[in-house]
């Protein structure tokens, strides 16, 4: 049993969890992870999630659980999922949806690909990809729209940085 924090839309805690899965009561939030890792060849590290999680290509995110930071819960989302740890990653910008607070982080890290082990029953493959390998995934519609959006504003992080 996995249970998430509920949000005011200012960010603080309401005192409140839920189960993951259960509806996200009227003006509340979860709170929502993703971290963009790319490597001294300018490629990101992408992950194609498993079928029966819609078989797409995305980055690494997840919901932190009941009690975990948002840094907290993207370095668990990481090794997870990848079984890797990361560096401290930087938290580049903060954006809410309909009932979701979304933290995106950056890493600049390499990472040997034959050391990811992946979680088999989140993920069906990792993989480098360059912007426009994850481009013409996207006009495929191989790429998850959301982390395509998100992945266009660490592309503006980036760019002025």
């Amino acid at each position: 049993m996995e249970y998430r924090d509920l949000y005011n839309f200012d960010r603080t805690l309401v005192g409140k969890k839920i189960l993951k899965g259960e509806a996200i009561p009227e003006n509340n939030y979860i709170m929502m992870v993703v971290i963009f890792i790319e490597n001294d060849n300018h490629q990101f590290l992408i992950q194609k999630r498993s079928s029966d999680k819609g078989g797409k290509w995305a980055t690494t995110g997840g919901h932190p659980k009941s009690g975990e930071s948002s840094l907290e819960g993207i370095k668990k989302e990481v090794k997870e999922e990848l079984g890797i740890d990361i560096k401290e990653p930087i938290l580049f910008k903060q954006a809410s949806g309909k009932d979701t607070l979304c933290d995106l982080y950056y890493v600049k890290q390499n990472i040997d690909i034959n050391k990811i082990k992946i979680q088999k029953e989140e993920l069906d493959e990792v993989k480098w990809a360059t912007k426009e390998q994850i481009t013409s995934l996207m006009n495929e519609k191989e790429f998850n729209k959301g982390h395509y959006m998100m992945f266009n504003d660490c592309l503006e992080y980036l760019s002025k940085i």
